[in-house]
């Protein structure tokens, strides 16, 4: 059995493919901060800063698991948003991006 199902997923407001659609967005969008993140923890061990591996610097929500499932996980949790009009919005990422 999948955790969470399609129909928690949904919560009877969504159809299939935008749950897909916006599963893929936000994979996306997890992939591309773990890249980032992989390129900072290597241009430091390169430079001689720190003494760590490559995986110790890189956190372990992106390290760990794949995309896809930590964007459903998202999804689940609320994290990532559909909203009405079939533009998603990702509540955690942007924050950190304003941060930066």
């Amino acid at each position: 059995m999948i955790f969470p199902s399609i129909n928690d997923l949904s919560k009877g407001k969504y159809n299939k493919y935008m749950l897909v659609i916006a599963t893929a967005k936000c994979a996306r969008v997890i992939t591309d901060e773990y890249v980032m993140q992989r390129e900072f923890a290597e241009k430091k061990i390169a430079s001689k800063e720190t003494d760590k591996s490559i995986a110790a610097l890189i956190k372990k929500e992106y390290r760990d698991e794949k995309a896809v499932k930590t964007a459903v996980n998202r999804l689940y949790e609320g994290r990532f948003e559909i909203l009405e009009d079939g533009e998603e919005e990702i509540t955690e990422a942007e924050e950190a991006a304003d941060a930066e």
